[in-house]
């Protein structure tokens, strides 16, 4: 672990704002201590919010040496005299510029510290929190690819999102736990299921659940409330909770929050075709030993040798061009079996649900460049599996799919230009670029994110849909409202506290800067709401659009999304029918299991 070099970030005016009510200061001599089943930590107090903060806490043992590639393993041993829990853990070895760049909490310019020793969680609460409160609990499982991110990344402050919960009369505590990534969480092949290295970094995720259960009450949380809640990569492992085991309801939460996220959700389409159960598996197990001095051992021996390698040669291969992409897969216990198909037969936690997508996934997800119907059908066809299937889905991906710019993403009024031959933007995006963005949004995102609605509303479990729509300061026009870009408002993160480029607008565009603080503020009071009541119609707001529950069964047979937009006073955000692009959405999802690979 290493000293919170960053603490001014979360107490100093570099997060007041006079815009908004973030919190009056408080004093405070005493230190904060908290004792849970193992012994007591001391933790640090913030005067400015009047929060208590626990950082770094074990939940499992060191996944090092004989049990690195292992399930996790609880903590085992007790301590009389109290340990300070004021530093933020190493992050989880991960390979990506989440791990390697400033994100708000180290000195400019440094790496993060990395560690496969790794398995900690840190728990922010409000001081006002005691022992016998038994609040709601919320749980950020943080994203990054499965491959990169941690639980010190400021873009995850959540001393805002806990104050809001305080604001409006309902107060919360926020976790953020980390997890093992890349090959140190995901390793694959045959080998390492058989000797279970296979979806460890879920099983770590799941494990912190169980801490949380044993340990909460001693910070004034309620086990019976707690609400999982991720984006991106940390969206797709809230889905695997709610599936583990064939949806086995193990009372580790009572609801969970996917953004961009969940249950089907298909990050594997362009790099690994065959999705869950890919051969590339294999491959790249095979490839990691023809890379090591364990070459030469075989079955599960090889996994053993894997074990005993020096760090540095393991991190020196999965950091390599060769390496990965490592994913989970069906393992036939965690991951029982495909997820579309659990999500048919109702195999699923069946706990309220809150999930969305951005307008303008596919510019995160798309395939650039694409200026011809031929280009776009190879890309389609390299996230194909079996090919055998390829003529018959091209034919109806170009009918669904075609080359009309009013009908893709980013939309026409969100970016006015239609390119040509002789269009400064043209070799970047190519002609075509607008067919390829919808197309992959709904094949990653948003199929996935309706079929969990409606397999919610099947099943009569309450869920809620949205669709954030706002293009945020520093991305430009044509890539929209891209992938992550809620983040920011969903943390009410309205100085842009870790970012590069803040997302709000500066002091200079007033009005432009209130609509957006009033989004964030309606976005994350919203998901407050949710996480300690079950609705997001309980914000503490009286100026905003309610929010619905999402009935397929309902009017016309389809449900409703919110959308979010800064536009006008930034509350103008409101309910929509789910129905845009709802027979490529449908293709896709058809053939979920057996083209994409979910």
């Amino acid at each position: 672990m290493y000293i919170l070099l960053g603490l001014a970030l979360l107490t100093g005016t570099s997060i007041a704002s006079p815009a908004v009510n973030q919190g009056a200061r408080h004093t405070r001599s005493s230190t904060p201590t908290v004792t849970v089943k193992n012994g007591t930590y001391t933790g640090l107090h913030n005067d400015f919010y009047n929060q208590d903060y626990f950082l770094g806490l074990p939940f499992a043992q060191p996944p090092v040496d004989e049990l690195r590639f292992r399930a996790p393993v609880p903590l085992n041993t007790t301590w009389s005299s109290p340990k300070a829990a004021i530093s933020y853990p190493s992050l989880c070895v991960g390979y990506g510029t989440d791990d390697t760049f400033n994100t708000g909490i180290d000195p400019p310019g440094s790496a993060h510290s990395l560690s496969e020793d790794c398995l900690y969680l840190s728990v922010i609460k409000p001081s006002c929190v005691t022992l016998n409160s038994s609040v709601p609990v919320a749980v950020w499982i943080h994203g990054g690819g499965l491959f990169e991110g941690g639980s010190n990344d400021q873009r995850y402050n959540l001393s805002y999102i806990v104050q809001n919960s305080v604001e409006i009369g309902q107060p919360m505590i926020g976790i953020s736990i980390q997890y093992r990534l890349s090959g140190w969480g995901f390793l694959g092949g045959k080998e390492a299921l058989e000797g279970g290295a296979a979806n460890n970094g879920y099983r770590d995720q799941r494990l912190a659940l169980h801490w949380i259960q044993e340990n909460i009450a001693a910070f004034g949380g309620d086990p019976s409330k707690v609400t999982i809640w991720g984006e991106s990569a940390g969206g797709l492992s809230v889905g695997a909770q709610l599936l583990a085991f064939n949806g086995r309801d193990d009372g580790l939460f009572r609801a969970a929050i996917a953004e961009s996220g969940g249950p089907t959700v298909n990050f594997f389409s362009s790099t690994l075709p065959g999705g869950y159960n890919s051969t590339g598996y294999q491959t790249m197990y095979d490839e990691l030993l023809a890379n090591t001095t364990c070459a030469s051992t075989k079955n599960t021996t090889s996994l053993d040798c894997l074990r005993h390698l020096p760090f540095e040669s393991l991190n020196s291969f999965f950091n390599s061009s060769i390496a990965g992409p490592y994913y989970p897969m069906i393992d036939g216990d965690f991951l029982a079996t495909w997820p579309s198909d659990q999500l048919a037969a109702g195999n699923f936690v069946r706990v309220p649900l809150l999930i969305g997508t951005n307008s303008d996934e596919g510019s995160a997800f798309g395939v650039y460049n694409i200026s011809t119907d031929e280009e776009f059908i190879a890309a389609v066809n390299a996230t194909t599996y079996p090919s055998s299937i390829s003529t018959f889905a091209n034919t109806i991906i170009s009918y669904l799919y075609p080359n009309i710019p009013a009908i893709g993403q980013p939309s026409l009024t969100t970016f006015p230009e239609l390119l040509n031959d002789t269009s400064a933007l043209t070799s970047v995006l190519g002609l075509q670029f607008r067919r390829s963005f919808s197309f992959f949004s709904d094949l990653i995102v948003n199929a996935p994110r309706r079929a969990s609605n409606q397999a919610w509303s099947h099943f009569a479990v309450p869920s809620y849909s949205y669709r954030f729509d706002v293009t945020v300061e520093g991305v430009p026009s044509y890539i929209g409202a891209t992938h992550f870009q809620e983040v920011a408002f969903v943390f009410d993160n309205i100085n842009g506290t870790g970012y590069a480029t803040s997302p709000f607008p500066n002091a200079t565009e007033p009005e432009k800067r209130a609509a957006f603080v009033n989004l964030a503020s309606q976005i994350s009071k919203s998901i407050v709401g949710f996480i300690t009541t079950l609705d997001p119609n309980q914000n503490g707001l009286d100026n905003v659009t309610t929010w619905p529950v999402y009935n397929s069964t309902a009017g016309g047979g389809e449900g409703m999304n919110m959308v979010f937009t800064a536009d006008g006073d930034g509350f103008g955000s409101f309910a929509e029918n789910d129905t845009w692009r709802a027979e490529g959405i449908a293709f896709v999802g058809e053939f979920a299991k057996a083209v994409w690979g979910t």
